[in-house]
């Protein structure tokens, strides 16, 4: 046993477990980004208090100084930031003790604020359930990486979804944790606050003097142990709607349309998903090429998409707001559509329960005669289940993507997927995109050039976060068990990026990898950053690596 272990153990209280043993740290050292994992992670400490965090915190400050003894922790929420570096740790030569915070599991409501304080343990289902328990009138943050993952955890990496409170980490109101040095931290308004329930400092997310809880967040210096944030109550009327554009040509026809409707019903509507064809087909169709390490071509593509009946772009989004604001927004959106060559689809189309009804009532025998019902039933599925995640519901409808590439993809249930345990590939190229129909088109050629010569299915989605503000997000699926598969991968990303950088398609969001090639010590930028770092941790023992360019 690592003297280290000794102390850790002796410092933390009993409630706390130390984890060692080589099977039980199997599952923190797995991940779908097929990164070498060369870090020597002795230990992983999980808490069920955040008074063991300032603990460990201390320890490691007091043994910074001794070679033997030192240690750096990599605090983690539940540890599943999928393509990101799901738990793994930025690689180091240090000895590294996983900080696992799932335990902290405690939920605080203010109903009539609509504020929830949550601590880091707390997933997209858990609070799904507390919501449902307290009657079911507020949405859950949700995003598509499933329900099992932590809301602080996205917020803290400046995450966003789709339903009203988009941008997650703008939702935050309020932080607690600790700095690297072990100093706790609050906001100097809750500090002033000398009343018994201290709301103030909940209510107002800019707080008093400068804006420190950012400092948490893309960062390595400190710790959340506890975060506030608003959600958005369940509206009185709700529909998400679709639209399907034929014609690729027509894209830059569309984004000034998808423009328009962000800007003029901001608040009302959403975000906004701008898909192409691949995309939508690698989440409902079977891949055409299972086990094959290879692009489907465009007979394969033609194939699928008559038989999925699934158009060249599809726009997604949802309207909330009273019964009156919602039928006028809708009727406003179709207007705005209408000079676009498109099919319009929206959830309160009677065309929705009658469908679902004649199918659930036919017999079974029938889809075995008439092989187009099953396609039929499984759209009608898909479209609830889309519903449900922009209701603030979560699922794992979003998560089936990361199978694609997978050799036994339809082994796993749809209700039980988890892709660092299952063993997928899994990577992300997540720049921000200029809105506008130009930029956004010579994006589009761009991914389809770079991805085909790395074997990696050019899969295009726009998030559209505001009138302005576009985000794209490359899923880079692959075999995890074919070293080819593996390394085409990271080539193909590292070539997006360095290339991408170069035409301004800037990433908002880096994997662990990527944090230690692409940013620069020496920018001005990261100078001011490491001057940061040398304050709230001086021994340079939390997360080493992690957004901080050595």
């Amino acid at each position: 046993m690592s003297d280290c272990i000794s102390y850790i153990k002796t410092a933390i209280s009993n409630q706390a477990s130390v984890i060692t043993n080589a099977y039980e740290l199997t599952p923190y050292l797995r991940g779908p980004e097929g990164l070498d994992g060369k870090t020597n992670i002795i230990a992983v400490v999980k808490v069920h208090n955040s008074k063991d965090v300032e603990s460990l915190l201390i320890l490691a400050n007091e043994l910074a100084n001794q070679a033997e003894l030192k240690f750096t922790i990599y605090p983690i929420s539940t540890g599943l930031n999928w393509g990101y570096g799901t738990s793994q740790p930025p690689e180091c030569n240090r000895k590294v003790v996983i900080l696992d915070l799932s335990a902290l599991t405690k939920i605080e409501f203010d109903e009539d604020l609509g504020l929830v304080t949550l601590e880091p343990g707390v997933t997209q289902q858990l609070l799904s359930d507390f919501f449902i328990s307290k009657g079911d009138n507020f949405m859950v943050p949700v995003t598509g990486a499933g329900p099992s993952c932590s809301i602080v955890g996205n917020a803290v990496e400046r995450g966003y979804g789709i339903t009203p409170y988009t941008d997650h980490f703008a939702a935050v109101t309020a932080i607690q944790g600790y700095w690297a040095n072990a100093r706790s931290y609050s906001s100097a308004v809750n500090e002033l606050d000398a009343s018994q329930n201290k709301t103030a400092d909940k209510t107002f997310k800019w707080g008093l003097g400068p804006y420190l809880d950012g400092l948490f967040t893309q960062s390595n210096f400190g710790i959340v142990t506890q975060m506030t944030i608003r959600v958005a109550k369940k509206p009185q009327k709700f529909i998400s709607f679709i639209i399907q554009v034929p014609d690729d040509k027509d894209l830059e026809k569309a984004i000034p349309l998808i423009g328009q409707v962000l800007r003029e019903y901001e608040g009302i509507v959403g975000s906004i998903n701008l898909m192409d064809k691949r995309r939508v087909l690698s989440m409902f169709a079977e891949n055409p090429n299972p086990g094959e390490h290879k692009v489907m071509s465009s007979a394969d593509i033609d194939k699928l998409s008559k038989a999925q009946q699934t158009p060249s772009w599809t726009i997604m989004g949802s309207i909330y707001g009273s019964k009156g604001v919602a039928k006028v927004a809708k009727s406003e959106i179709k207007s705005i559509f209408k000079t676009l060559p498109c099919r319009q689809i929206y959830s309160d189309s009677p065309i929705f329960p009658i469908g679902n009804a004649a199918i659930n009532a036919m017999p079974s025998f029938f889809f075995k005669l008439l092989p187009i019902l099953s396609l039929v039933k499984h759209q009608l599925t898909s479209f609830e289940r889309g519903k449900e995640i922009m209701l603030g519901r979560p699922n794992n409808i979003a998560l089936k993507l990361a199978y694609w590439r997978h050799q036994n993809s339809k082994q796993f249930p749809a209700d039980d997927l988890s892709p660092g345990r299952d063993g997928c590939g899994l990577l992300w190229y997540a720049p921000l995109i200029t809105m506008k129909p130009k930029v956004m088109r010579e994006y589009v050629n761009y991914i389809r050039t770079i991805c085909p010569k790395f074997n990696i299915e050019p899969l295009i989605t726009f998030t559209n976060l505001k009138h302005d503000c576009v985000d794209s997000t490359i899923p880079i699926l692959f075999d995890l068990s074919n070293p080819d598969a593996v390394k085409d991968a990271h080539n193909c990303l590292k070539e997006l990026v360095v290339e991408g950088v170069k035409l301004g398609y800037i990433p908002y969001r880096l994997n662990i990898d990527q944090q230690q090639w692409l940013l620069d010590a020496e920018s001005e930028f990261w100078k001011t950053v490491n001057d940061i770092k040398s304050v709230v941790d001086p021994n340079n023992i939390l997360s080493v690596g992690r957004y901080n360019p050595r």
